[in-house]
Formats: C-alpha cells, structure tokens, sequence
C-alpha cells in the first residue's frame, strides 16, 4: 500500500466514522464535536485531491465558524424546559427505501466507470494562486461588491441585535 492509499483511508474512516457518530449520537454535544471531527476528515480528502483552496476554505468556514457557531447554539440553548421531543420511527421505511435507491444508484455508477488508475500523481500547482489572480483581476469587481454586501448584512445584524424589545435602539 502506498502512503496516499494510507492517508485517503484514514482521512475516510475519520469522515464517514465521525459522521457516523453525529447521526446515531443522542449528545447533542457530542455530535456537534463529532461534525468537527467530520470536516476535518473531508478536508484531509480535499488536501489528497490537490485542492488545497477547498481544503483551507473547508477548515476556516466550517470548522472555524460554522461549528463554532452551532456549538455556541447548543450550549446557550440547553436550558430550555417544557419541550416535547417526539421520537417515533415513522418515516423510517421511506428513508431506508430512499437510502436503497441511491446506494444503488451510486454502486451501479461506480461498477460501470473507466476509472483513470495511475501509480504515480502528476505534479500539479496548487490553485490558490490561479483564484487569487482571477478574484485581483477578471472578477475584482464581483469580489468586491460581495464583501460590501457581507459588511453591510455584518452591520444590519449587529444594529438588530442592539435593539431592544420594544423596537428602540439603546
């Protein structure tokens, strides 16, 4: 086995097993730690596939905001009573049936594709360079029109968030 046969497995064990965790656990803490665990086993897949950008964007969105945001959801809302958690098993059938037919789907794509093997990985240059030009030159525009719109939806939150219940701002 060669070192990247090595870590695609781990990086997979680490993304499916943790995913694993995140659907069966009844923790809700637990899952939330186990999704992290999940990201940063799909980024590890990335990093494999020479797609570094996606890599670093996977890290710093989801495991650096996402989670930390859902984390922050989950420990602030754990002290709320009086809610009625119905547990039934009553779309389980349709599930499955449903989870059948893509498994399905997706063994019968992957028995009949020509897949491209090869022992040795082409050396390729990484492609943040190439979306770093691209975003400074073609698409300076859109780029920069999209973190005015990020910054004025930042400072829209932020002014709802410092108005009080009565509509006026403090």
């Amino acid at each position: 086995m060669q070192y990247f046969d090595v870590l695609f497995y781990f990086f997979a064990a680490l993304a499916v097993g943790s995913a694993l965790i995140v659907v069966f656990s009844r923790n809700v803490v637990y899952a939330a730690f186990s999704m992290m665990f999940t990201f940063l086993g799909v980024a590890g897949l990335y990093v494999l596939l020479m797609a570094d950008f996606l890599a670093i964007a996977q890290i710093m969105v989801y495991v650096g905001g996402i989670l930390v945001l859902i984390i922050f959801g989950v420990m602030l809302t754990n002290r709320i009573t009086n809610v009625e958690i119905i547990e039934s098993n009553f779309h389980s059938i349709p599930a499955t049936i449903v989870v059948g037919v893509f498994l399905g789907t997706i063994a019968l794509l992957m028995s009949r594709t020509d897949w491209l093997i090869s022992g040795i990985l082409p050396e390729t240059p990484g492609t943040i360079l190439d979306i770093g030009e691209y975003l400074m030159t073609s698409f300076l525009l859109p780029f920069e029109v999209a973190g005015i719109v990020l910054l004025v939806a930042i400072m829209g939150a932020a002014m709802i968030a410092r108005q009080e219940g009565g509509g006026e701002q403090t």
